[in-house]
């Protein structure tokens, strides 16, 4: 009698995981949401010096 309730048990508990586990439905990987890249405005470079000749 024990080991007939420990094999009930034991269904019951597996089947529990099993239902309870994942998403439901089909398999899709998330959209990328990533937030639009932020305008980067140009630096502007120091102006050359001229060179000094001597």
């Amino acid at each position: 009698m024990k080991r007939l309730l420990t094999a009930l048990f034991s269904v019951v508990a597996l089947s529990a995981l099993l239902a309870g586990c994942g998403q439901k439905g089909p398999l899709f990987l998330p959209e990328e949401s990533a937030p639009a890249p932020a305008q980067v405005e140009p630096v502007a470079e120091p102006a050359a010096e001229p060179a000094q000749t001597e």
